[in-house]
C-alpha cells in the first residue's frame, strides 16, 4: 500500500464540548471581524478551537505573544483530559448542509513528501490556485511550536466511478458513531463514524485500487480543494526539521470531485480605498473593449450603483485571470468574498468596487484534474467549495509534538 493517504490518531472531544468547540475555517468571514466576535461570545468559557487559531480577520494585529498563548492553551487543553484518543483510524464524514444535501468525506492524514504547492510541481498532490507566500510565515509560526493541528483542508480525488469513499456511506451502520452535532452559525449537522479494522483495510484496497487506476491517467491524483495556504505551512515546518515523524503527515478530509453535494462558487472581488470613477476609466482603458462580441460581461458595484464592464477576450484565458492580473499589477488592496449579497453590502461602503464573479462552469469539473494537471495551478481565489458556511469547521485534532 502507497501511503500517500492514510489513517492516524486522532483526538475528537467529549460530546458535551462539540458545540462550542467546532469552528469554521481560520480564512473564512475575512471582512466580516463581527462573525468572529459571535464565535468567541458562543464559545464563552467552554475549550474551543477559537482560542487554538488566529482568524484572518484578525491576523494583522497578531503579536508573537498572541501566538505564544495558542501554543499554552493546546497544552493546558491537552492537560484537561477532554479529548478522547483513537488510535490508528480513519473518520467518515457526512455533513449536512442547509439545503438539505449531505457532502461526504474521510479525515487521514497525507504524506508530504506527496506534496508540493510549487508552480511547476509534478507532484501527487498539489494545489488547484496559486500559493501566496507571503500568506504562509503566519500560520508556520504558529504551526512549529504547536502541540496539536487542526484542519480545515479539504483534498479532492477524481473518482468519477464514485468506489473510493461511498461504500462507507453503506457499511457506516458497522462503525462506532463518534460525534453527531449542530455546527455553530448556521453551519449544518455534521456526523462521524470511526472507521477502523475491517472497514479500514477495505478502505485501503480501494485506495490501492484508485491509485494505481489514477497513475495511468495523469501525474496528478489527489488536489487541494480548500486550505493550501495551512498545507503549505505544514509544509514549510516539515522541510525545516525533519527529525520529527509527526510533521511529515497532515491531517486532511477528502472529498471526491463527483459528490453531488459539492458545489464550485465563484469568489468575488473587491477593492478598498479607490475613487470608483477613476478606477472604472483606467479599467475601460487598459482591459476592456466596446466589442461586445469578443468580451467578457463583469457586473461592478459601488456606493449604490451597478454597472457592467466588458473585459477584452484577446488579454487572457478567462475574465478572472485578466481581472486578477491587473488587480496584482497595480497593487491595489483586494479582499475577496464569498456571498453576492455580501459584496453589494461591502461595496456601499466609502472608496470601494466590488468585482461580481461569473459562476464555476459546471463542465469544467469533467476536466477539473487535467488542467490542473497540464497547465497548472489556477488563479488564487478562483472558486470556493460551497459557500461560506459550508467550509470545513475544525473538528477532530492530532498530536504532532
Amino acid at each position: 500500500m502507497i501511503n500517500i493517504f492514510t489513517s492516524a490518531d486522532f483526538l475528537i472531544p467529549l460530546r458535551d464540548k462539540l458545540p462550542q468547540w467546532s469552528v469554521i475555517a481560520c480564512d473564512q468571514f475575512t471582512s466580516q471581524p463581527e462573525y468572529w466576535n459571535k464565535v468567541r461570545e458562543l464559545a464563552g468559557d467552554s475549550p474551543s478551537v477559537y482560542n487554538l487559531i488566529l482568524p484572518e480577520a484578525m491576523l494583522g494585529h497578531s503579536t508573537p505573544e498572541m501566538i505564544a498563548q495558542i501554543n499554552s492553551c493546546m497544552l493546558d487543553y491537552l492537560s484537561q483530559n477532554f479529548l478522547r484518543k483513537f488510535n490508528d483510524s480513519y473518520i467518515y464524514v457526512e455533513r449536512t448542509l442547509l439545503d438539505g444535501s449531505v457532502r461526504r468525506g474521510i479525515v487521514g492524514v497525507i504524506d508530504l513528501e506527496e506534496y508540493d504547492y510549487r508552480p511547476g510541481s509534478t507532484s501527487r498532490i498539489r494545489a488547484t490556485e496559486q500559493t501566496i507566500i507571503e500568506r504562509i510565515p503566519a500560520r508556520k509560526a504558529i504551526r512549529e511550536n504547536a502541540a496539536l493541528e487542526l484542519s480545515h483542508v479539504i483534498l479532492l480525488c477524481d473518482d468519477e466511478r464514485k468506489n473510493l469513499i461511498e461504500p462507507l456511506t453503506i457499511s457506516r451502520h458497522s462503525m462506532r458513531k463518534i460525534y453527531d452535532f449542530e455546527l455553530m452559525q448556521g453551519g449544518g449537522n455534521i456526523k462521524g463514524w470511526l472507521v477502523r479494522e475491517e472497514n479500514a483495510r477495505a478502505f485501503n484496497t480501494r485506495m490501492a485500487a484508485y491509485i494505481k487506476r489514477k497513475s495511468q491517467e495523469l501525474s496528478l491524483l489527489f488536489a487541494v480543494g480548500d486550505g493550501n495556504h495551512s498545507l503549505a505551512a505544514a509544509k514549510a515546518c516539515y522541510e525545516a526539521d525533519k527529525s520529527n515523524p509527526l510533521a511529515r503527515y497532515a491531517m486532511v478530509e477528502l472529498e471526491n470531485l463527483h459528490d453531488d453535494a459539492l458545489k464550485f462558487e465563484p469568489i468575488h472581488r473587491i477593492v478598498k480605498g479607490v475613487l470608483p470613477e477613476d478606477l472604472i476609466d483606467a479599467m475601460n482603458n487598459a482591459i476592456c473593449t466596446q466589442d461586445k462580441n469578443n468580451s467578457w460581461p463583469i457586473k461592478i458595484y459601488h456606493d449604490d450603483k451597478e454597472e457592467i464592464i466588458y473585459i477584452d477576450k484577446s488579454l487572457g484565458a478567462s475574465a478572472l485571470i485578466v481581472l486578477q492580473k491587473y488587480l496584482d499589477e497595480k497593487n491595489f488592496t483586494i479582499d475577496y468574498i464569498h456571498g453576492l449579497d455580501v459584496l453589494k453590502e461591502l461595496s456601499h461602503e466609502f472608496g470601494c468596487v466590488g468585482f461580481e464573479m461569473p459562476p464555476f462552469d459546471s463542465k469544467a469539473t469533467l476536466e477539473f484534474f487535467r488542467v490542473i494537471s497540464e497547465s497548472g495551478v489556477l488563479p488564487r481565489k478562483t472558486f470556493s467549495m460551497g459557500h461560506a458556511q459550508e467550509k470545513r469547521y475544525y473538528l477532530e485534532a492530532r498530536r504532532i509534538k
